[in-house]
């Protein structure tokens, strides 16, 4: 590979420029193929790609160009525009004052669009301010001015309607996470905190303590219906965010019969699969209290699956109890980053305890890579990116690196590297096997290694 030091400035430039204009046109070609053309800026409805549970060809497209026009952005502009972008930017309040205020609903009503008086009327807002945070969202590309302070919908504003549940992941970080990040620094520096990778010792647990709150996150929802249904959509929509239903597709699920989906809330992954995959037989496994919540939600979703007894429910405490016994796959999204290394390790070896020498687990993850090419030009089984991008698409792995840092102000924890993640299976006696790139997540498959001896846990995870 070739060192990008050595690169001809100017060639660097035409191979972005390229990049950008051929994955652009295979992004093109993907919403063609539904037979609906290209998605419009003034549309005020989804294309039907939006919708689609499989759009992992369109993602990957979005990944390169993204990746390569950011990089050719920040080779051009003046570096003092670039690094002033990256903190002059007060999107995430203006996209939290239309969701809070349910601007996109109001102006759901009215498709051919609403004044700003009138609006701003309907959700009790000064309008002189409500204008002012939709021209900024608006040159973004979120919400349309139609005529002048006449604002209507458009396909990017659809997203915050509070029947979306991606509108309530937005919510999450842009009210929650926002509040931990403001003191990520400060946890960085503080005496009790700034060493420690333990759970309580979380930027969150610090900005919560600036407020005199001592209970945690879950703690705070167990008797707090709004809260916990707030969580419980925010979950489901950083799974759509993720592209997470292309796990479905995917996958060979029709080369096993049995699945058990392991901290599975409230069956936002079980539900689809038993749906697509009718000969399945499914076990839920969670809290106690989730597994209540999740039966009433199939029995709303998927009564079918009840019926017939494809789908049932066994609680669990997944740092304490092994799943189910000899089950095809195990399965686990969103979970491992949760957690620091230890209890990951212990997850994992209660799960080798149920495992037959067929079963395997899949880890459904984000998962960090290089952004230098690995010696010996090996890629672990990780799609890297052409030159002269960087191996790990730059910018257009852009969430991976975001989850990151929210699993760090969250619950002081992280997402891993293939490499740690192959370093926890083997102390539970499991080997990697297989990496399926759905491009913001990798399904990472083990299966039992029988010339791996389970080994006592050590703290050397850690890649950071």
């Amino acid at each position: 590979m070739t060192n990008l030091n050595e690169r001809d400035p100017e060639a660097t430039l035409e191979a972005l420029l390229d990049i950008i204009n051929s994955s652009a046109r295979q992004a093109i070609r993907e919403y063609k193929k539904t037979g609906y053309g290209v998605p419009s800026a003034e549309a005020a409805t989804f294309h039907p790609l939006d919708l689609m549970t499989d759009t992992l060809a369109l993602k990957k497209s979005i990944r390169l160009l993204e990746g390569a026009y950011h990089q050719l952005s920040s080779i051009l502009a003046p570096p003092q525009h670039t690094v002033m972008n990256f903190v002059f930017n007060y999107n995430w309040a203006c996209i939290d004052v239309a969701f809070r205020a349910r601007l996109a609903d109001v102006l759901d009503q009215h498709p051919e669009g609403l004044s700003v008086d009138k609006l701003a009327e309907a959700v009790n807002l000064d309008k002189v301010k409500t204008a002012r945070v939709l021209r900024a969202l608006t040159l973004m590309g979120c919400f349309k001015e139609v005529e002048r302070d006449i604002f209507a919908n458009n396909r990017l504003s659809l997203i915050l309607k509070s029947t979306n549940n991606t509108a309530w992941y937005v919510r999450h970080h842009s009210q929650d996470v926002s509040k931990f990040a403001s003191v990520m620094y400060e946890t960085m520096i503080d005496e009790e905190f700034s060493r420690s990778h333990e759970i309580d010792k979380a930027p969150r647990v610090f900005a919560f303590r600036k407020e005199g709150i001592t209970v945690n996150q879950y703690e705070m929802m167990e008797d707090d219906e709004e809260k916990c249904d707030a969580f419980h959509k925010a979950m489901i929509g950083q799974s759509n965010l993720l592209g997470a239903s292309a796990v479905l597709h995917h996958y060979p699920w029709n080369d096993v019969s049995s699945v058990v989906d392991i901290g599975s809330g409230i069956g936002a992954f079980s539900t689809p699969l038993a749906k697509m995959f009718p000969h399945l037989r499914i076990t839920n496994q969670d809290l106690p209290k989730v597994m209540a919540l999740a039966k009433n939600a199939l029995e709303k979703n998927a009564p079918e699956t009840l019926l017939d007894g494809r789908v049932e429910f066994v609680p669990i405490n997944f740092l304490e109890d092994a799943p189910v016994v000899g089950k095809d796959v195990y399965y686990l999204r969103h979970i491992f980053h949760n957690w620091p290394d230890a209890e990951v390790t212990t997850i994992l070896r209660n799960i080798r305890k149920a495992m037959r020498s067929n079963s395997r687990v899949l880890i459904h993850d984000c998962v960090m890579s290089d952004t230098l090419p690995r010696p010996g030009g090996g890629t672990n089984g990780l799609s890297v990116a052409p030159e002269p991008m960087l191996p790990n698409f730059g910018a257009g792995n852009h969430n991976t690196y975001q989850t990151d840092l929210t699993m760090w102000l969250t619950f002081n924890s992280k997402e891993r590297t293939l490499e740690e993640l192959k370093t926890i299976g083997a102390a539970a006696g499991l080997a990697l096997t297989q990496v399926y790139d759905l491009v913001d997540t990798m399904l990472i498959e083990l299966r039992i290694d029988a010339n791996i001896k389970v080994s006592k846990y050590v703290d050397g995870c850690r890649g950071y």
